[in-house]
């Protein structure tokens, strides 16, 4: 390997602002880290400083023998999830190909928390606050296997839920009481002994397309003793998000979902001192990480948009 790191994002996309913290890191460790990225479509944000893998869906049998050529010819050494379904396939690349450092929870733990039904009855089972379920109105109906809210549905009427039952397979929907609450998104590192290295939580101040566009850190005790006590209830490894609720009515606080990959407003941890990726490469190297909380509070991070662009006639 010598000084070289080449790190295989599977769907970064358009995480271009991870993609650069982890140069950064490397060049603090005095390692030469380039990224590749594992796509559908070449002309891509991350295509501006990652090369491009031109792969399968996720759901394509013949995925796992074309990311195992695709390691190979790019001499890949660390493999990274960034959307829900590739979670569970670095889960099974890990067991596939145990000489690769690929810093994601067990097939299990992975499987849980893609489906949000099973993972509603994780959290139940392991007395973890969640919303209820219950037929008090608004509801709130969300795609068990959906992110970036994307297909979520408010239900406010006996009308309306007798409507969507009639045009959507409810048995593919968590369907939970909808609170007016604050959202708030964890950031956290769990090594590979399971230890907690870092928890981060970030209030979303402003959300588009389900992503968060401005947030800002917040050492809530609260909200950081609830996400150590789940963590340590999986097989949790490497960057997690979790994310709360915290309702304006009365303060309680329920867990709506949890994410075994990096969010996408991770940067504002890092940025605050909670360095995820250089603790993955630090692990890759075989050091030793310890746990921090010295991170800055009330660091707001707020985004823009940004232009790539690329000359499809060379292509």
């Amino acid at each position: 390997m010598g000084d070289k790191i080449n790190i295989l994002f599977l769907g970064g996309a358009k995480r271009v602002s991870i993609a650069e913290s982890f140069i950064a890191s490397g060049k603090k460790l005095g390692k030469d880290v380039s990224i590749f990225s594992y796509e559908l479509d070449k002309f891509v944000p991350i295509a501006s400083l990652a090369e491009i893998i031109i792969g399968l869906k996720w759901k394509d049998e013949k995925v796992f023998e074309h990311l195992k050529q695709t390691v190979k010819e790019k001499n890949i050494h660390v493999i990274l999830p960034f959307v829900d379904p590739a979670t569970v396939i670095a889960a099974k690349l890990k067991m596939i190909m145990p000489e690769i450092f690929i810093p994601v929870s067990d097939e299990d733990t992975c499987g849980i928390f893609f489906d949000k039904g099973i993972a509603d009855e994780w959290f139940r089972k392991n007395s973890i606050p969640v919303p209820p379920i219950d037929s008090e109105f608004p509801l709130i109906a969300k795609p068990r296997r959906g992110s970036a809210s994307q297909g979520l549905s408010v239900i406010r009427s006996e009308d309306e839920l007798n409507y969507f039952k009639k045009n959507n397979n409810s048995t593919e929907f968590l369907i939970q009481r909808f609170v007016t609450a604050y959202e708030y998104s964890v950031d956290a590192y769990v090594s590979s002994k399971g230890e907690a290295i870092s928890i981060v939580p970030r209030k979303r101040l402003e959300v588009g397309s389900g992503e968060v566009t401005k947030s800002i850190t917040i050492k809530d005790q609260e909200i950081i003793d609830a996400s150590k006590k789940v963590i340590s209830l999986a097989k949790f490894w490497g960057p997690i998000t979790l994310q709360f609720l915290r309702e304006k009515e009365n303060n309680h606080l329920t867990i709506m979902e949890i994410n075994p990959r990096f969010g996408g407003g991770v940067v504002t941890s890092i940025y605050a001192g909670a360095d995820s990726c250089t603790m993955i490469l630090n692990e890759f190297l075989g050091q030793t990480i310890k746990p921090l909380d010295n991170w800055e509070e009330n660091l707001v991070m707020t985004r823009a948009y940004r232009e790539f662009y690329y000359h499809a006639n060379n292509n």
